[in-house]
């Protein structure tokens, strides 16, 4: 499979994006993706091209339930490896050199859509998602339109975000970063997710876009909470992850998508 972009320098950064969530994600041997192969140089001078295994797939329909096991696995694996590491520094009585991700943000830029993400890393969970998230989103926003009411109602929000997270101890998890139905398929062996835009966070945020357009079964839904239960304040946070994604789409289709970040916006703040 190969796939080509000719917009210029930003294709390379957005392709090196892709090629390392996939490996990273080939690391963990949970959610199978596209082996990536190469990120060249395009043949007109501009842009870049990006090869990777090819697949023969075909829409997901009989793996719901597999992905939703494989995606959880997904979630689970650095943070099974950080418990195992604290087990073994306390067994030993001394530390050692971590092999597991410690912090919030991931090596490089990657992409959700054709937007960079800032993946600068971060001790906690809210100060990255508030800061390297929503925030950059909303400066896109107030930059191309500069709407007062989003503005005001940002500055009400991003107070209150540490209030959803009361009581929690959050370790990051590898997340796809871009997990729709569209990014999802299966071949003749079991299911496949493409097209990621990965970092280390809080594991919920990948199930945001998964119920944004549908396309997911109740049994990947049943499949994945065997594995990972919700946690207090699970509905409330999933609006919170679904802001990104409409302040995302809003940035890249336009004021569609202003009413619903509003809503959003609104109702996690109680409609006060």
């Amino acid at each position: 499979m190969a796939k080509e972009a000719t917009s210029g320098k930003l294709a390379g950064e957005m392709f090196e994006g892709e090629f390392q969530s996939l490996e990273e994600i080939c690391r963990t041997d949970t959610l199978r993706v596209p082996r990536p192969i190469k990120v060249l140089p395009h043949p007109s001078g501009s842009g870049a091209v990006f090869v990777a295994e090819h697949l023969e797939m075909k829409s997901l329909r009989k793996y719901q339930s597999q992905i939703g096991t494989d995606l959880a696995r997904l979630h689970l694996d650095n943070i099974n490896k950080l418990e195992k590491e604290t087990s073994e520094e306390n067994k030993i009585g001394k530390s050692h050199k971590p092999t597991t991700v410690v912090k919030f943000g991931f090596p490089c830029t990657t992409c959700c859509g054709y937007i960079g993400q800032d993946n600068e890393w971060h001790d906690d969970w809210v100060t990255f998602y508030t800061r390297c998230r929503l925030q950059l989103q909303m400066d896109l926003i107030d930059k191309q339109y500069g709407d007062t009411e989003t503005r005001s109602l940002w500055s009400r929000l991003q107070l209150k975000i540490p209030e959803f997270f009361e009581g929690m101890d959050i370790k990051p998890s590898l997340l796809h970063g871009d997990l729709w139905s569209g990014n999802t398929a299966e071949t003749e062996d079991g299911p496949v997710a493409f097209d990621p835009a990965s970092s280390y966070g809080h594991h919920e945020f990948d199930l945001a876009i998964a119920g944004m357009f549908g396309g997911f079964s109740k049994a990947f839904y049943d499949a994945y909470h065997k594995l990972i239960p919700k946690e207090k304040g699970f509905e409330e946070r999933h609006q919170l992850y679904l802001l990104f994604h409409h302040l995302n789409h809003w940035n890249h289709f336009g004021t569609s998508y202003k009413s619903s970040s509003l809503s959003i916006m609104h109702g996690l703040l109680g409609n006060s």
